[in-house]
């Protein structure tokens, strides 16, 4: 299969990109540029096919929304800090059943228990520290053999990290178009030490062939028999 072929919506991603067609020209552009541009196929395929999932910074909600549409076993929330994208899409999403998007200005990972949480390409806008502390709320909020879902870009190799970087101060810090003012791309290796620090099981891989972007995946699962020690 091509690069090319590779980024064409599949029909879940066709049925997720359909639904932004009554928003604003500005969010279809913006959505149809994240679909080319960012792997969601294997992102979703990672999460459980059924139960409650978790998006944390989900902007316009287009993975969320992928999410569900590709396995209709899925109860899925979709939370971001930006209030604006979130009411810009309000309505668009509301014809598809077991989503949700919701505003969390605080921040906040909501009360669980999570089948799996996942981050798509958000955690770089906080500070390492940041990061750290919120994949351990994350973390507490997993059901018993839930799991935690990362992608995120990596830090190698060079001229991909370049790119990436001078893509993100247009979009943070020129345009606006993200939330933030700085941002820190943690090496996933290192990412993937502070989830098994917290007693998880590990599984990394990178997403980045035929691609200009450093793309990295993180899946990490707990145990049933760990979590069943980690609250009993």
């Amino acid at each position: 299969m091509t690069a090319r072929a590779r980024r064409r919506p599949d029909a879940a991603g066709r049925r997720a990109l359909r639904l932004y067609r009554p928003t604003p020209l500005a969010v279809r552009a913006h959505v149809a540029i994240r679909w080319f541009s960012a792997p969601f196929p294997p992102i979703a395929a990672a999460l459980p096919r059924a139960g409650r999932v978790l998006e944390i910074g989900c902007g316009h909600g287009l993975f969320s929304a992928y999410a569900a549409l590709a396995e209709p076993g899925r109860d899925v929330l979709g939370v971001d800090i930006d209030g604006d994208k979130i009411a810009a899409v309000h309505d668009a999403v509301q014809g598809v059943g077991r989503l949700e998007l919701r505003v969390a200005p605080d921040g906040a990972v909501p009360a669980g228990p999570w089948d799996a949480v996942v981050f798509v390409d958000v955690l770089y806008l906080l500070g390492a520290d940041d990061q750290r502390r919120l994949l351990a709320e994350a973390v507490r909020s997993l059901a018993p053999g839930g799991s935690v879902v990362v992608k995120e870009m990596g830090t190698q190799p060079r001229w991909k990290v370049r790119w990436n970087t001078i893509q993100e101060t247009l979009s943070v810090k020129v345009l606006r178009i993200t939330e933030g003012s700085e941002f820190d791309f943690v090496d996933p290796q290192t990412m993937a030490a502070w989830l098994r620090d917290l007693g998880l099981t590990v599984e990394l891989r990178r997403l980045d062939a035929g691609r200009v972007h450093p793309h990295h995946l993180l899946v990490a699962r707990r145990e049933v028999a760990a979590a069943q020690d980690a609250t009993g």
